[in-house]
Parts: C-alpha cells; structure tokens; sequence
C-alpha cells in the first residue's frame, strides 16, 4: 500500500472548507469577504477611504481589512494607504460624533436614563474622555462606540478630534508601517498578534504618562 501523504490531504481538506459556501446567517462573515474584494478593484482607494469613515460611525468590518492587501500589494504606497484610513476614520468620527448629540432629547425618553445621568457622564467625559476616545481609537475597541458616546456626552469638539486623530494615526501608520518595513511576511504575524501588540502598546503609553506625571 503506497504511503498517504498527509500534505496533500491536508491541503484537500483546506481547498475543500474554503470551498464552501458562506452560510446566509453569518452575515459578518459576508461583509468581511465583501470589504476584501475591494482589494483588487480600480477604486481601492477610494472604497478605503469610505470604509474608514463609515466604521467610525456604523459599520462593523475595520479598514484593517482592506489596508492590509493594498499595503501589500504595493508596499511603496502604504504610507499614502495609512492616511487614506486615517484622514476617513477621524471625519467619520464626527458623525458618530452628532449621532450621538443628536440622540440626547431621545434617549431622555428611555426609563432610568435622566438628565442627572446624562450630565454625570458628560462630567466624566470632561475629565477622562480624551483617554476614552484614544484608546478606542488605537486598539480593537469598536470605535463608532466611544464616538457616539462622546457626542452623547457633550465632549469638547477639540480635544475628541485630537484623541481621534493621535489614535487613528497611531493604529494605521503602524499597520502600514509593517508591511513598508517587512512586507507580505508581515501578514501572518499581523493576523496573530496585532491586537495583542495594541493593547500592549497602549498599557506602555499610559504607563509612560503615569510616570510622568507621578516624577512630577
């Protein structure tokens, strides 16, 4: 009996899942595969840029997804790629931003959400809101989330768009950053470990800041 090679019937099994149908359900899964055939479209840029504002605010897939294979299609771009995502993402931000302003006299409506309430969050987004608002923005945290919030809260316009700003920067200039530097070997390790990798990032930032002010 000949031997069975179990690469080949490893790579069967991989070609054979991959094969199948996306379920009707798993409407996620249909929208990320979605964002991704943008890859390779004439208008990649552009749908980028659309995709980053867009999940600022209500859509579910991160730009993540497409910046990845358009920086690694053509690393020399992938600055221009990061700025793309991130110019998109801070303007999207506002209208997360008003979503949220414009939903106040709304949520007043709801029980056991009162002026009072309203008016303690605002006080807490005044003193901390900056950090809310910039770790959403860095790490896997939904964005759009911190961005209503924010104008549900009343947040000073300027500070919230610095926090997007150095945020959303500092997320997509460092996925960008990689594939310039390393290129398409970088994509398994991005897939692994980027949101480790932010979140890390983040704890040595605010620990940095602690120091600091704690020196001082």
């Amino acid at each position: 009996m000949p031997p069975v090679n179990n690469t080949s019937t490893t790579a069967a099994v991989d070609a054979s899942e991959a094969a199948k149908p996306v379920p009707a359900w798993a409407i996620h899964r249909r929208m990320y595969d979605w964002v991704l055939s943008f890859a390779h479209h004439k208008h990649s840029t552009t749908a980028l840029f659309i995709l980053s504002f867009m999940e600022s605010s209500f859509f579910p897939i991160p730009p993540d997804v497409l910046l990845a294979p358009l920086c690694m299609g053509n690393r020399k771009k992938s600055l221009w790629f990061g700025t793309v995502c991130t110019i998109g993402s801070v303007l999207g931000a506002f209208l997360g931003y008003y979503i949220g302003f414009a939903m106040i006299d709304l949520a007043l409506m709801i029980p056991k959400i009162t002026q009072e309430g309203i008016d303690k969050l605002a006080t807490e987004f005044d003193i901390r809101g900056s950090w809310y608002v910039f770790i959403a923005a860095l790490t896997p945290i939904p964005f759009k989330l911190l961005t209503i919030t924010a104008g549900f809260a009343k947040m000073n316009l300027l500070i919230f768009t610095l926090a997007c700003l150095i945020g959303r920067a500092g997320r997509f200039y460092l996925v960008a950053g990689v594939f310039w530097l390393i290129g398409p070997k970088a994509q398994p390790f991005i897939d692994r470990y980027f949101n480790i990798l932010c979140i890390i990032f983040t704890l040595l930032l605010i620990g940095g800041f602690a120091l600091l002010k704690w020196m001082h």
